[in-house]
């Protein structure tokens, strides 16, 4: 038997259609676009969403027995705002995860609900990406649209209604509204009673592998699945994809290397920043938690390095000489750890952990005479590093002390990169054969929900091993030395970035 992962993602879908033993079979997925109607605002139409499933699903079942698929699992981009009306009908476009509209709606919750309430309750403060300030929005803009509100939910779980006429969510993606009780793993009723939202608002939720559902008539009809397929409540996107990586127990640590950086540890309890500097989440695995940190740009900082300033390596790589990032990457390590005194602030989107600041700048400190361009290639690199290790040490502080941080993401096809982060990080780095991200642990989480597996362990230990592990090196102790000079230009520079905000 076969199990489908769906991810329903910011631009695509993707269907994997995943063997009982862990083996991806076959991908299939389908792109759509987002709005930005305004500075600052996205949304989306949930419609386009389920067009893009319907063919992505139909797409990965040709040539294949519909009857053979034991179970559906779902993912998605998280804190999405889809309203429905009584009819189920969708009322107006998602409000999406990057939209940043509503500051000042965070501002209100958060005096209603106490600042401190907040973070005991949900685990990180009120933030424009989450979904209750989505909704306070639409109660203060569009109140002819919010009287009709009969239900609200997020992006994976409307593909679920369309697939099997059910409402229901799961505990990691709900962390993501400002609306659960992270501790307790609950919708808050203190936090809805206080807003005045009824709580029937809200889908019923639960943990990530329990079977939710099954798939309609019109579901079956719509995809080419057969009608009565389970369901698995599933996860967000994040927890999702630490699940496919198999970060499902205590010291297992993953950094994402993508345009942004992820750091994302799983805790045994529920630990909380005191500041609220890193997220803390209920995880996919049942009855755990976990810690993320957000770094805004990451493998996206060396992607600007390289449309900026490679343009030799551009030419080079036309030329048929190798990959203008390899260029950049193999030059680089000529340089010393440490780029002879050079940083690079990695800021250039602001930033979000562990300092909450849109106005943050990226910069070049410590320019000399001696400075080459390899020196400069090298130290965006290490400044990236060094802005992923700022989340690892708020997870260090409050107990999680990682035994292997395992990497994935475009950044890892550097071998420079890979040694230099697990000598930052002072621990060994790995990768895993696991690389269909969110999708995979999806299918992962519905293969333990319909009896495959014991729990999310077991099946992790069955479909994921490790493939290469990165041990720290004798330069541990010179990039320490370095990364505490890193951890003071930010502060000094906070005001500065401020006052340059305020002329452009």
């Amino acid at each position: 038997m076969n199990i489908i992962g769906l991810d329903i993602g910011t631009s695509s879908v993707k269907a994997l259609l995943v063997s009982n033993m862990g083996e991806v079979l076959k991908v299939s997925s389908q792109e759509y676009p987002f709005q930005t109607p305004r500075p600052l605002w996205a949304e989306a139409d949930p419609e386009i969403w389920w067009q893009a499933t319907k063919q992505a699903v139909n797409e990965l079942l040709e040539g294949i027995d519909p009857g053979s698929i034991s179970a559906i699992g779902l993912t998605g981009q998280m804190h999405g705002m889809v309203a429905l009306d009584v009819s189920g009908q969708v009322l107006r476009s998602c409000i999406m995860w990057n939209d940043q509209r509503s500051h000042e709606e965070c501002e209100e919750i958060t005096s209603m609900v106490g600042a401190e309430n907040v973070l005991k309750i949900t685990g990180n403060p009120v933030l424009a990406g989450f979904t209750a300030p989505k909704i306070k929005w639409m109660q203060k803009n569009e109140p002819e649209i919010f009287k009709k509100v009969s239900k609200i939910l997020l992006p994976k779980d409307y593909i679920r209604y369309r697939l099997t006429g059910e409402f229901f969510s799961d505990v990691s993606d709900a962390s993501g509204t400002s609306l659960l009780n992270v501790g307790e793993r609950k919708w808050s009723e203190e936090i809805l009673q206080v807003l005045g939202w009824d709580p029937s608002w809200l889908p019923p939720v639960t943990e990530s592998t329990e079977m939710s559902a099954k798939i309609s008539s019109y579901g079956a009809e719509a995809t080419g699945l057969l009608e009565g397929t389970p369901v698995a409540a599933g996860g967000g996107d994040c927890a999702a994809q630490a699940v496919g990586s198999a970060i499902v127990e205590e010291g297992k640590v993953s950094v994402t290397l993508g345009t942004s950086g992820v750091v994302f540890a799983q805790s045994d309890e529920y630990r909380v920043e005191p500041e609220g500097k890193l997220h803390a989440f209920c995880h996919a695995v049942p009855g755990k938690w976990h810690l993320m940190g957000v770094m805004l740009s990451a493998a996206g900082s060396f992607q600007w390095y390289k449309n900026t300033l490679g343009d030799l390596e551009a030419k080079q790589e036309e030329e048929g000489q190798g990959d203008a990032y390899e260029i950049l990457t193999r030059n680089a390590e000529s340089i010393a750890a440490g780029s002879e005194g050079l940083f690079f602030l990695p800021y250039l989107s602001g930033e979000r952990t562990p300092y909450a600041d849109p106005y943050a700048k990226g910069c070049f400190i410590g320019l000399t005479l001696r400075h080459q361009k390899e020196h400069f290639s090298r130290s965006v690199l290490e400044g990236v590093s060094y802005g992923l290790n700022d989340s690892l040490e708020l997870m260090r502080k409050l107990g999680i002390n990682p035994e292997d941080v395992q990497l994935s993401g475009g950044g890892t096809k550097s071998s420079l990169w890979k040694q230099m982060l697990a000598d930052i990080f002072n621990a060994p780095c790995s990768m895993v054969n696991a690389r269909e991200g969110a999708a995979y642990g999806a299918a992962l989480l519905a293969a333990v929900g319909v009896g495959q597996y014991e729990n999310v362990a077991s099946a992790t230990a069955a479909w994921i091993r490790t493939t290469e592990t990165i041990q720290p090196s004798s330069e541990v102790d010179i990039y320490g030395k370095y990364y505490s000079l890193y951890q003071g230009l930010y502060p000094k520079l906070k005001e500065t970035f401020s006052e340059i905000s305020t002329l452009c």
